[in-house]
């Protein structure tokens, strides 16, 4: 059984607690000599198997043309605004000394030469996209190799030189490129920080204890050391995205304080019956670790599905999430029983500092001292007891009401667009925004988005001529720069400029013209092929492969979820009901974000500067998260209400006993998840915001309107059928490890009661 399992690991670890806490140490001291010793830097591939994108990225890499290596471009203007680089010598001349100093970087294999261009013409310089027609901006493009042979020190060096030539030359620089999303910090580290202090003051005010409010921080820190090293262990290995870290570090946080909040409780519970503090934590292990474990599971089991979009960087990014939370239910049932063991009977007890934090709570300073600790789960608290039967008592209405306000936030979903936010989005404290502002402004919007057409000509040599030809006629290409050719492979290689910008869906309609008109029409029936790839393309693939897989990744979650909340909850309608009001949830959440990054309400509350579709893979990324973070409220609320049930055998008493008594640490946990997650909305990133935003919002209302509302209000209209199994269903399902019969009256003490199930 998974509860005695667990009674026996949380009594030893409190009985043993600087055993464990030592065991943690060294854990935590070994991941991080590993990620010293063995880690990598985390690397963006947006391709996948089967994509016209990658076909692409295989054929320039196999004509060794440099173009699959990574890019970066200096943007230059003249500091006298009224100079052009035609016809200022002094501005021409710190144009060709910046070349220079550029070319002479560590690994930079080649540069464009704008100057060189000047001094054969104007014009030249015009056609070949290197100098603005007003001849006021000049662009340097700058090819690296791969990525794999780079680091973050490239990214330095080259941000080091344009610090020190702006001191010394004539010339405005402003820099972007693919070099600096690759290496460039996301500043996640003072998003952690405030997560973290949010958290500590809604802990303080939950529990009124210092010693209470730090250890979930303290298990939450040792975990996230623990699983950002391993994830940079992974790095070393495979590519880690980017955004991997970033995101570990939001759900590692929240999931970690939540679980550790919930044991927390439980612990506190038992002491204030009287309890011995290391029987007390092993009871909090085996009754609130339970579902701690079943809804760490889920979270994991819901994010590994994201391997079924067939999109490596998705399946590694998930893996390495998904470890950072099982780090953090190990934990949960080890590490947090320790420190309850170490901090003994302290924690029954608030103190002075205490007293003060509750009394911010409830507002009751004279009577708080003589009150019984409610805060601690002891015994729902009155308010929340009303609030319940007062739903229960008019559970149509409060069912209508709260299903519309879902649904009224799910509509913007109807116009959700994906797309690739590009530095345009960033703010203009960004020397990448600023470039891209500048090359827009001197080029037009498509030069900061370029696309690059690979073709074998074999068999038909004349075929470039006439994909040059057809690709420069299409409406939505601006210019076409001169036709590279590798003499070995015959590959040729063409950059071709939109007329619109990276995140336009003009750009990604422009994308698929080529791919079903313009290229066919050029090669015709014969042996050529050519394929469309570059950053923006890959994106847009990547973004159509996630939409055709997410209906598959939907259902297979959900069917999962349901299966394995009927075996934890011995019911149909239960689960049933839990997946359907999940997905209200997270509809509204996507509503939300559509109506923030793309309408732009409310953007400059969390520093959008620009509306912006959302990232591609990201709605199914949150789908993934959010599904399974919001079975933890799910599994901790119905744990309770079905231990009540089978206590007393009446699903009124159970609904208002059950969820008013989880209602406080849920509403806190929620909380603290909410600040954790909003804590990143104000990130620089515009993916980093959507998934806090998202993140934060989903949980609120998941919290709020359908765990308070909600939850109380169907269980109420459904009535006893809440519980209803038929009886040969019953007899298939295993007798599984969490929440039957059994183990429920393990946890409560008293003798279950029978289900109701088909005779």
């Amino acid at each position: 059984m998974l509860s005695k399992a667990l009674l026996r690991l949380g009594a030893s670890a409190a009985r043993h607690p600087w055993r464990v806490i030592a065991a943690w140490l060294i854990a935590a001291t070994l991941a991080v000599l590993a990620a010293i010793a063995f880690g990598g830097r985390t690397a963006d591939s947006m391709t996948a198997p089967g994509l016209d994108s990658q076909r692409a990225a295989e054929l320039i890499e196999r004509a060794g043309t440099g173009q699959e290596g990574m890019t970066a471009q200096v943007v230059v203007t003249p500091l006298d605004g009224g100079a052009t680089f035609f016809d200022h010598d002094s501005a021409r001349t710190a144009l060709t000394r910046l070349q220079t100093e550029v070319k002479r970087l560590p690994h930079v294999l080649g540069t464009s030469d704008p100057a060189g261009a000047l001094d054969a013409g104007g014009d030249t310089a015009v056609r070949g996209g290197l100098v603005s027609a007003d001849g006021r901006i000049a662009v340097v493009r700058v090819q690296y190799p791969d990525q794999s042979r780079l680091s973050a020190e490239d990214l330095d060096a080259l941000v080091d030189l344009g610090d020190r030539l702006r001191a010394e030359l004539p010339l405005r620089i402003e820099m972007g490129g693919n070099l600096f999303y690759a290496f460039s910090d996301p500043n996640g580290g003072v998003s952690e920080v405030i997560g973290l202090l949010a958290a500590a003051a809604i802990l303080f005010l939950a529990f009124g204890s210092l010693v209470a409010a730090a250890l979930p921080i303290g298990m939450a820190v040792f975990g996230l050391t623990i699983g950002v090293a391993t994830m940079t262990v992974l790095a070393g290995v495979t590519d880690v995205p980017t955004f991997a870290p970033v995101l570990g570090s939001m759900v590692g946080l929240g999931v970690g304080i939540d679980y550790a909040l919930f044991v927390l409780a439980r612990h506190r519970e038992y002491l204030a019956r009287g309890l011995d503090p290391h029987e007390a934590a092993g009871r909090a292990v085996a009754t609130a670790g339970r579902p701690v474990v079943f809804a760490g599971g889920v979270v994991v089991v819901s994010i590994l599905g994201l391997a079924v979009a067939n999109v490596p960087f998705m399946t590694v990014g998930g893996l390495a999430v998904s470890i950072v939370v099982l780090i953090m239910v190990l934990a949960s049932v080890t590490l947090l029983p320790a420190f309850l063991g170490a901090a003994g009977p302290r924690l029954a007890r608030a103190g002075r500092i205490g007293r003060i934090g509750r009394a911010l709570q409830t507002g009751k300073l004279g009577r708080l001292a003589r009150r019984r600790d409610t805060v601690a789960g002891a015994a729902p608290a009155a308010g929340w007891r009303r609030w319940i039967g007062h739903v229960s008592r008019h559970p149509v209405l409060y069912a209508i009401g709260a299903a519309g306000l879902l649904l009224t936030a799910t509509l913007p979903v109807l116009g959700l667009r994906v797309g690739l936010p590009d530095d345009g989005s960033l703010p203009h404290s960004r020397t990448e925004r600023r470039a891209y502002d500048l090359v827009a402004e001197g080029f037009g919007p498509g030069i900061n988005g370029p696309l690059v057409i690979a073709a074998d000509p074999t068999g038909d040599p004349g075929v470039l001529d006439r994909l040059v030809a057809t690709v420069a006629a299409d409406p939505g290409i601006a210019s076409v720069a001169p036709t590279h050719i590798d003499p070995a492979t015959g590959i040729a290689t063409l950059v071709v400029f939109p007329t619109t910008s990276p995140q336009d869906k003009a750009t990604a309609d422009t994308i698929a013209r080529l791919r079903t008109d313009v290229l066919p029409t050029a090669i015709g029936h014969g042996p050529a092929r050519a394929h469309v790839g570059g950053a923006a393309a890959s994106l847009s693939d990547v973004g159509q492969r996630t939409s055709q897989r997410l209906p598959v990744f939907v259902a297979t979650v959900l069917a999962m979820s349901f299966l394995l909340l009927m075996l934890v909850f011995r019911s149909i309608l239960v689960p049933l009901k839990a997946v359907l009001l999940n997905l209200l949830s997270i509809g509204a959440a996507y509503g939300i974000m559509v109506a923030v990054f793309q309408w732009g309400w409310g953007g400059a509350l969390i520093g959008l500067e620009a509306t912006v579709p959302i990232v591609s893979f990201i709605p199914m990324f949150l789908f993934a998260i959010l599904f399974g973070l919001s079975m933890d409220y799910e599994v901790f609320l119905l744990s309770r209400v079905r231990e009540e049930y089978l206590r007393t055998g009446d699903n009124g008493t159970a609904i208002v006993e059950g969820v008013s008594g989880t209602a406080r640490i849920i509403t806190s946990a929620a909380l603290i998840m909410v600040a954790v997650f909003l804590s990143f909305a104000v990130a620089d990133d515009p993916s980093t915001k959507m998934f806090g935003l998202g993140l934060a919002t989903a949980i609120f209302i998941d919290a709020t309107v359908v765990r308070m509302v909600l939850v109380p209000a169907t269980m109420t209209l459904l009535g006893r059928t809440n519980w209803w199994l038929p009886k040969w269903l019953d007899r298939m399902l295993p007798r599984g490890p969490v929440g039957t019969d059994d183990t429920d009256a393990e946890s409560t003490g008293a003798a279950p009661r029978p289900r109701l199930v088909d005779r």
